[in-house]
């Protein structure tokens, strides 16, 4: 981990303050759902993981929007997320073997929220033959877990301190899993640092920006059309975002300066 990172400190009150705009993005994404017009999915598997203190209720409208595409679109159903607890993983990973074969050994797509996109990308770590690939939507997955305004929740949930290693599942989080993988994330993030949201990009982990808040970010209108376009290309064929055209002002490029 680089000095830099290290050094990199959670969002500033005012962008936490700012979370409150979740209310209208959720509002923005129902009056706009019926015009986004996200390509169709091919109908493979996709588990959707909800964030810290969320449960499946919180990923609903993705799910929702997702299952319309073409998707056959599931819940983590381990009820509300406080983190790795015992048993967590356990039912993780029941869960994902159990749409693994309920789906004929078809690859599943993992996308999740914000705590939940580690689960995914470690549960594709571990079984990259059998994920076709992973979104995240405001992980953080780079740098020292302090660089959050949510760490404190984190430990009252779990029970668990950040400072502590919580075994092989939750180790060398900052590398990319084996399979194609997609960050979404947002500057003016009140939660998460946003530079511990950014994979080393290569030919298979790139980033996506987009402007909003953390906690609106699963129903964010450029945020779910992200997602939708990254589940829809084709087995074997991925390739990273096109922001041309009209999608270069919805989408920045991160890389600027």
């Amino acid at each position: 981990m680089s000095a830099d990172t290290q050094a990199l400190r959670p969002p500033s009150r005012a962008l936490l303050m700012l979370e409150g705009r979740a209310v209208h993005e959720l509002a923005a994404f129902m009056l706009l759902r019926p015009w986004l017009a996200a390509p169709r999915g091919d109908g493979h598997p996709v588990l959707v993981f909800p964030g810290l203190l969320a449960t499946d209720l919180a990923t609903q409208p993705l799910r929702n929007f997702l299952k319309a595409q073409g998707y056959a679109v599931h819940g983590w159903k381990q009820g509300r997320n406080f983190g790795l607890r015992p048993g967590v993983e356990a039912g993780m990973l029941d869960r994902f073997e159990s749409l693994h074969r309920r789906y004929d050994g078809r690859r599943l797509s993992l996308v999740g929220w914000s705590l939940g996109g580690i689960y995914a990308r470690q549960l594709a770590k571990r079984f990259p033959e059998r994920v076709r690939q992973v979104v995240t939507l405001g992980s953080p997955f780079a740098g020292t877990p302090r660089a959050t305004n949510a760490w404190r929740v984190y430990e009252l949930a779990s029970g668990q301190s950040i400072d502590d290693g919580v075994d092989d599942f939750v180790a060398s989080l900052g590398e990319p899993p084996p399979v194609p993988t997609t960050s979404i994330f947002s500057r003016s993030d009140g939660i998460c640092a946003w530079q511990t949201c950014l994979n080393p990009e290569s030919g298979f982990a790139e980033n996506i920006e987009v402007h909003g808040s953390h906690c609106g970010l699963a129903y964010h209108p450029a945020a779910v059309f992200a997602v939708a376009d990254r589940l829809a290309q084709p087995d074997g064929e991925w390739q990273p975002f096109d922001r041309a055209g009209w999608r270069s002002v919805v989408y920045p490029d991160w890389r600027r300066e």
